[in-house]
């Protein structure tokens, strides 16, 4: 468990001066006007999309494996609006990192909070999706309720450091674990602790079963269920969306799913990913498709992204 990360003499190292440049330079850009912040995101978009490379392959393979039904223009559409939403998120990470609460809460609509008070003291798994506005979205929340989360620590000590404290900012009495920690998360959850939680991303054979996801067979975790058994945990959906013509962003709190989980691995999957493709039907472009969510398949079938190189 990472509750409150330790500043280090070895973060001063000479290896780690650029990482902190890039950082000190990271958080002067986000001090600008929102609108000129999302002017910027979009610029920088625009470029990660040209050099998407391997990533902009299997977010094209992936928005083609589940809107088979739209034309190619219309997919490569999204597929240069979703890269836009990537240049935004850098931005949006800064924000929610090092702004002001009171700037933050300007931009934010929250809704939903009264079915966090009617938990009565009882744990909760805010199951959210990763759109690319997650930071935001935990950020304002947090700021308001204390909540913890699920994180996967970076490789780089100093990054991690950052995100840690950043992530922790308006909530300091808010843990954080490692996505290995399960017993953490259900001691937590008997608690009556509310966790961020996001069950839609391929995390392998092992901890999943195959439910359909948009169609296609796609291995999709067991956890949500046995989270909300064994810890006595509701499910709240949450998601958070930018809105348009810089309006900021609406953050939602769901009623709880009801008579879940059913006891079934499979048909419990299902429940969660029909919930998981509303979200993304409703923001599409503001999904993260880059992650390689068909890259376990049922045996003898083969991936559908090439090899990276």
């Amino acid at each position: 468990m990472n509750n409150n990360q330790p500043f280090q003499r070895q973060f001063l190292h000479p290896r780690y001066w650029l990482t902190w440049l890039g950082i000190a330079c990271w958080w002067l850009l986000v001090q600008f006007p929102y609108p000129v912040i999302t002017w910027l995101g979009a610029r920088l978009g625009a470029i990660m999309y040209r050099l998407g490379g391997y990533r902009r392959t299997v977010a094209a393979v992936n928005l083609e494996l589940c809107f088979p039904d739209m034309s190619q223009q219309q997919r490569e559409k999204l597929l240069r609006d979703n890269f836009t939403n990537y240049g935004i998120a850098f931005f949006e990470i800064g924000m929610a990192w090092w702004w002001p609460t009171k700037r933050l809460n300007k931009l934010v609509q929250l809704e939903g909070l009264e079915n966090l008070d009617q938990l009565q003291g009882q744990g909760a798994l805010l199951m959210a999706i990763h759109y690319t506005t997650l930071e935001v979205g935990a950020s304002a929340l947090s700021a308001r309720y204390s909540i913890d989360g699920m994180y996967r620590p970076h490789k780089n000590p100093v990054y991690d450091y950052v995100q840690s404290r950043g992530r922790r900012t308006r909530d300091p009495e808010g843990r954080v674990y490692p996505r290995e920690d399960v017993r953490g998360v259900f001691k937590a959850l008997r608690q009556g602790r509310v966790i961020w939680y996001a069950p839609d991303q391929d995390y392998g054979r092992k901890q999943s079963v195959f439910a359909n996801f948009f169609g296609v067979p796609a291995a999709s975790v067991t956890a949500t269920a046995r989270f909300a058994k064994t810890g006595n945990a509701a499910v709240l959906p949450f998601s958070q969306v930018r809105l348009p013509g810089n309006q900021g962003y609406r953050v939602k709190i769901y009623p709880p799913l009801e008579n879940f989980p059913v006891g079934d691995d499979v048909a419990d999957a299902e429940i969660v990913n029909r919930k998981i493709e509303e979200f993304i039907s409703a923001q599409p472009d503001q999904y993260m498709w880059i992650h390689r969510r068909f890259k376990t398949r049922p045996p003898g079938e083969l991936r559908p992204y090439p090899k990276s190189k």
